[in-house]
Parts: structure tokens; sequence; C-alpha cells
């Protein structure tokens, strides 16, 4: 039986994402867990958040797992959510600029204002709600989901890697943003999987079958 860590840094939907790990294979080991060491002993990591990204990177600080998120990314399946996606990146615009873990190269930048979609209706910001992924590269994870599935977002940020090489999928509000990023071993989502019903299930359910190779 393999294990799974969800890092609990006080800033996820920690339950949510265990019960839904724990209902896409209920022979995994979940753990909810603060323990840097349990962290590091687990087969697989998940990197949840929500909320804003300077009390993310804070708390991130305060519970010493900069080095910890560092070391998981260089050796084994890393799947972020959310704000955990965003932190990855080099830094975000939020909060007048925040610096983050600089794992993969890129900016996290707000929508923009006055956003419409092609009928000329106000676009309401944060995007939240259902919303085609359009994955744009052949991944484990993508295993069984249909193109263009739909998944659940709430988010007022997006990612933008420096490389389209770290674009896993994307989805329009009204353009085209990413809403999933790659690099060897990770995989990160702006999306909810955990609230994204059979789609969101599917997806959990590849990652703890993954072994960090595309």
């Amino acid at each position: 039986m393999s294990s799974v860590a969800v890092i609990d840094y006080g800033m996820g939907n920690l339950h949510s994402i265990a019960k839904a790990l724990q209902h896409a294979n209920p022979s995994e080991n979940v753990e909810i867990t603060s323990d840097t060491n349990r962290i590091l002993a687990a087969d697989r990591v998940v990197f949840p958040g929500v909320g804003a990204i300077r009390d993310c990177m804070q708390a991130i600080e305060n519970f010493g797992f900069t080095d910890v998120l560092k070391q998981v990314a260089a050796n084994k399946p890393l799947l972020g959510i959310c704000i955990g996606m965003e932190a990855l990146l080099t830094e975000s615009e939020e909060n007048g600029g925040t610096e983050c873990l600089g794992i993969i190269p890129g900016k996290v930048v707000h929508f923009a204002d006055k956003l419409t979609d092609s009928q000329g209706d106000i676009l309401k910001v944060p995007h939240m709600g259902w919303n085609q992924v359009n994955q744009t590269e052949s991944h484990p994870l993508w295993d069984g989901i249909p193109q263009d599935g739909r998944f659940y977002f709430v988010h007022s940020y997006y990612a933008k890697p420096d490389s389209s090489q770290h674009v896993a999928a994307t989805s329009n509000y009204p353009t085209s943003f990413a809403c999933a990023v790659s690099h060897e071993n990770i995989f990160a989502t702006q999306f909810h999987p955990e609230k994204s019903q059979a789609v969101g299930l599917k997806l959990l359910e590849n990652f703890l079958a993954w072994d960090g190779c595309s």
C-alpha cells in the first residue's frame, strides 16, 4: 500500500481533498500532515491552497516547508491545487507582488478588468464555476478524461509559465489561460479536482497511480 501526504499548512480545503483521494483509491493511505518527516517519507504529495498568496507563502515559511516542497518537487510525484499551483511559480502580482517558490519559471497574474464574453456580457472575477479544460499535452493524469471535460474553478489570478512546455491544459475566460502546468514529476491545476465530480476523481485516481514520469 502506497501513501500520499496532503500538506497541512493552514491554507487548504484539506478534508475535502483527503476524502476525494480516499474515494479515488480506497486502498491508499491518505494522511493530512504538517510533519516534515512524514511528508518526505510519503510516496506522493498533494500541495493544496486557498486564500491569498502572501498568506500562503508566509504559512509555508512559518511551517518550514520551503525546502521540503523543493525536495518533494525534485524527487516524487507532486500535485499542486489552486493556490498550491500558483505558489510553484516564480512570483505573483497579488498583494502588490509576492515572491513564490520558483520551482516552475513564470508569473501569476490577475484577470483583466471589465472582462466580457462574446455577447458583450460582463464576466465576473473571481472566475467561479464550471469550465472546459483543453488538454494541450499528453500526460498520464489525463488518462480516461475527455478532451474539454468540465472542471470546477474559483480564482482571480492565473499562471503564466515562461515556457509553453510547462502548460498541460488551458481554459478560456474569455481568452485562453493556463489552467494546468506540468514539469517532470510535478503536475498542478488551477481548478479543484476534489470539487469536479467524476473527472476530478479520475484525475486524482491517475495521480495516485502515477510514478512521476510523463
